[in-house]
């Protein structure tokens, strides 16, 4: 425990609270299918689109690929390293442990290595090994802001995929896509799991700038180049570890059109997204000033909770 101390004191590790609300918008895409119904773009009983929080951490940890960053839970398209799985990913870090090796070594050199873990946090079960590693980012099921239409395209194959007289049936298939929708994505950053994991400052740049990007290098044929955007990023930094509010009164400052046709909204300027800038004063919440900004409105204030509001990429 001693060592995990000295490694957290030479870290610039985060010490004040983070919430941040993404809005997405799609058009003519799955933003993610459903394994378990034909691959249908996910959305609840009231029709409402769905994006799971493992799919957005997914991106997130590609955009840490790309960014150069060490990534422990690779996708199989993304394997670097030659590991072709988390098993031999760890067992290429750390040999064969011997008996001395203590699960507070394996735990901090696994955040020293890899970002997503410190992040994120994971399950450490290989070689005989249980090791728990609560992460301090936490992330929401991503919900459509109105319900949305999914539409189903039969698609065929101009080849058989086997020989065979006439056409054979895996010619046929089907693709799904939702119409359009413009989806919010709601986390945090809880400082105190940051550490003990180590998750710092400048590892709290990374995931701004991977949520700001989220979509780039991100095309498939489930959601061509462009089908997929973030608009935009709400970023708050508060004033002390637990915050200046909580995180449910964060999410609630969102605000947008909720009228009878809003189904029938074909743009995402159509929804007027904004923060109740009335909640806002009440919580002592302001915007921050950006160097060379001349809005008299805007001021920095160290007792407040800072918000950012980040167009996407």
């Amino acid at each position: 425990m001693e060592e995990i101390k000295k490694w957290k004191k030479i870290k610039k590790v985060l010490n004040k609270k983070i919430d941040f609300m993404l809005t997405i918008e799609v058009r003519n895409a799955n933003p993610n299918g459903d394994p378990l119904n034909g691959n249908m773009p996910r959305a609840d009983y009231d029709g409402y689109g769905e994006i799971s929080d493992v799919a957005i951490k997914r991106k997130i940890r590609n955009r840490w690929q790309d960014m150069g960053k060490e990534i422990f839970v690779k996708s199989n398209d993304r394997i670097d390293d030659g590991m072709r799985s988390l098993e031999k990913r760890f067992e290429n870090k750390f040999g064969k442990l011997s008996k001395e090796k203590k699960d507070e070594e394996i735990y901090r050199e696994s955040c020293e290595k890899w970002l997503d873990v410190r992040g994120f946090g994971q399950v450490i079960t290989f070689q005989k090994k249980a090791i728990g590693v609560r992460g301090p980012i936490s992330i929401s099921l991503a919900k459509s802001l109105s319900p949305v239409t999914i539409q189903t395209m039969q698609i065929t194959r101009s080849t058989n995929g086997m020989e065979k007289d006439g056409k054979s049936s895996d010619t046929m298939g089907n693709k799904h896509f939702v119409e359009y929708g413009v989806y919010i994505v709601k986390g945090s950053v809880n400082c105190f799991f940051a550490e003990k994991t180590g998750f710092t400052e400048e590892d709290v740049k990374d995931l701004k700038e991977a949520l700001k990007t989220l979509f780039v290098n991100d095309a498939s044929s489930a959601r061509p180049e462009g089908s997929m955007s973030v608009k935009e990023l709400f970023w708050f930094e508060h004033n002390s570890k637990l915050g200046k509010v909580s995180a449910a009164k964060i999410y609630e400052l969102l605000k947008y059109n909720k009228e009878e046709n809003m189904g029938m909204f074909t743009k995402y300027s159509d929804y007027n997204i904004r923060l109740d800038e009335e909640k806002m004063k009440e919580y002592d919440i302001v915007y921050r000033k950006i160097e060379g900004d001349d809005n008299e409105k805007i001021e920095n204030n160290k007792d407040s909770c800072m918000v950012e509001r980040i167009e996407g990429i």
